[in-house]
C-alpha cells in the first residue's frame, strides 16, 4: 500500500572539520534512519564529503518535530562521544565545531 504524499518536509545538515569524522557520524546514525517511522520517511547521505544530511518527509507536524528532535539528540550524542574519545592535544587552539543548517 503506498503512503499517502508528504505534506512537511525537512532537512539538517551537519558539517564536519574532516571526511572520516562526517562518515563516522553517517555510520552512526545509519541503524536508525534504516528504520521504519510511522508517518516519517527519512533519507540520510554524505554531501561534499565532510556534510552529513538527513532530509525528512512527514505526514504530520508533531511526527516532524519528533523525528527532528531525536536526530538532533542523536547527533548531540554522537559528536560529544566523539569529542570524549578524540579530545584534542592540550596546547590545541579550539576546534570549530560542527555547524547544523536546519
Amino acid at each position: 500500500m503506498a503512503r499517502p504524499p508528504t505534506a512537511w518536509r525537512a532537512r539538517i545538515e551537519v558539517r564536519r572539520p574532516t571526511v572520516r569524522e562526517a562518515e563516522r557520524l553517517r555510520r552512526t546514525l545509519a541503524p536508525e534512519a534504516a528504520r521504519e517511522v510511522a508517518k516519517v520517511q527519512t533519507a540520510l547521505r554524505r554531501e561534499d564529503g565532510s556534510t552529513v544530511v538527513l532530509a525528512f518527509d512527514a505526514e504530520e507536524t508533531g511526527s516532524l518535530r519528533a523525528a527532528i528532535n531525536t536526530y538532533l539528540g542523536w547527533i548531540r550524542l554522537t559528536l560529544e562521544a566523539e569529542g570524549v574519545a578524540h579530545p584534542p592535544p592540550v596546547n590545541a587552539p579550539p576546534a570549530a565545531g560542527g555547524e547544523a543548517l536546519i
